[in-house]
């Protein structure tokens, strides 16, 4: 393998972005209006930005095409690849896009993790994910990249998070969970992100977000906005279980430094004021396989405002309403006074977290060559 392999960070030029349209009746629900406008709404901020691959189930290509019209005038940058999958997560289902930058011409490559559902037959929150875990070889097939492949290692792309600049973070909740790769120590998990990656240095952030169903993937709880910066997501409130987790996490960010030796800078993000829970009408609308996790009513969604995407010069950042429409509008102007020149995006994603994640795990970055 080359020794010039670069991870570029999420802040630099795209190509465009991979989505996956919600069907899963298990996350999106029987009615999913509410999702299919969500991710519509995503789609179309994006497409204003750099181009749309968008996977959608086979049949399905021209009803998608009409609800994505319905909010946006301009599909030019719109690319439909018709292909079955099992869920909506293109961070974690799709490639891991690196630059090999080893000879005068440079080009993109697609590492191909193996995905089992955020934990396999250990605390999976699906039985079958052969469809998922086929993705990334599909798409980097579409588009022509060369595929490196991981060899049986599990990874999503949500648990990952790089300042293209040789420093990768991660959460121990998530890597050294048991349900991914037991039989490997910390320091070979390390060894293998630097090998497919071209890192240079792993933090090892302790927790992520309380009730992160994926054992805390750092791309809810920490994320590069530049090199040497990030956001963290926060709470005064030390009565919120939140508290001690995003502690833990900024004690460690302190007292690190990246690959370049800088001393991190850490802005804090504060979560949502008042915690977004199920309702009686969501769990209602949700229709569970067997063997799926399943959810209840009042049960608290690892809501957080760092689940943002940047798209070339934009980032759509969640909203979640409703008594939290303060804290909304507090986060669009932290993230406004930290990326300067970055238009900030409010998109009203409630409906999209009900399905377990936010707008960075249902988006996956192409960076440009």
């Amino acid at each position: 393998m080359s020794g010039k392999y670069r991870f570029p960070g999420e802040f630099e030029p795209h190509l465009g972005t991979l989505m996956i349209w919600p069907e899963r009746p298990g996350s999106w629900g029987k009615d999913k209006s509410g999702a299919e406008r969500a991710f519509a709404d995503v789609i179309a901020n994006i497409m204003k930005a750099e181009r749309m691959y968008l996977i959608v189930s086979l049949g399905k290509k021209e009803y998608v095409r009409d609800k994505i019209s319905e909010v946006s005038s301009d599909t030019d940058r719109l690319f439909i690849i018709e292909a079955e999958t099992d869920d909506a997560w293109a961070r974690d289902t799709g490639p891991t896009f690196i630059i090999d930058g080893s000879d005068d011409t440079k080009k993109r490559l697609a590492v191909n993790w193996t995905f089992n559902a955020w934990g396999g037959k250990v605390d999976g929150l699906y039985t079958e994910w052969d469809k998922d875990n086929a993705v990334a070889k599909m798409f980097a097939s579409y588009l022509g990249d060369e595929v490196l492949d991981a060899d049986g290692f599990v990874l999503e792309g949500g648990s990952i998070h790089t300042d293209g600049e040789g420093t990768l973070m991660v959460t121990e909740s998530c890597l050294l969970s048991s349900g991914r790769n037991p039989d490997l120590t910390k320091e070979e998990i390390e060894n293998t992100l630097k090998k497919f990656l071209g890192i240079e240095k792993v933090l090892w952030l302790p927790r992520g977000i309380y009730m992160d169903e994926t054992n805390e993937h750092v791309d809810n709880v920490c994320a590069f906005i530049r090199p040497g910066e990030v956001v963290l997501a926060w709470t005064d409130n030390q009565d919120d279980p939140q508290y001690e987790l995003s502690k833990a996490d900024l004690e460690y960010l302190l007292s690190e430094t990246d690959a370049k030796g800088r001393k991190i800078r850490v802005h804090k993000l504060p979560i949502p004021d008042i915690p977004v829970c199920c309702t009686k009408e969501d769990i209602d609308n949700y229709v569970f396989e067997p063997g799926e996790d399943e959810r209840e009513v009042g049960e608290r969604l690892a809501a957080s405002y760092v689940n943002f995407y940047f798209a070339n010069g934009r980032a759509l950042v969640p909203q979640f309403g409703g008594e939290n429409t303060e804290s909304d509008k507090r986060a669009v102007k932290i993230l406004g006074e930290l990326l300067h020149d970055t238009e900030i995006v409010p998109i009203d994603a409630r409906s999209i977290l009900l399905g377990g994640g936010n707008i960075h795990c249902i988006t996956q970055q192409i960076p440009a060559v």
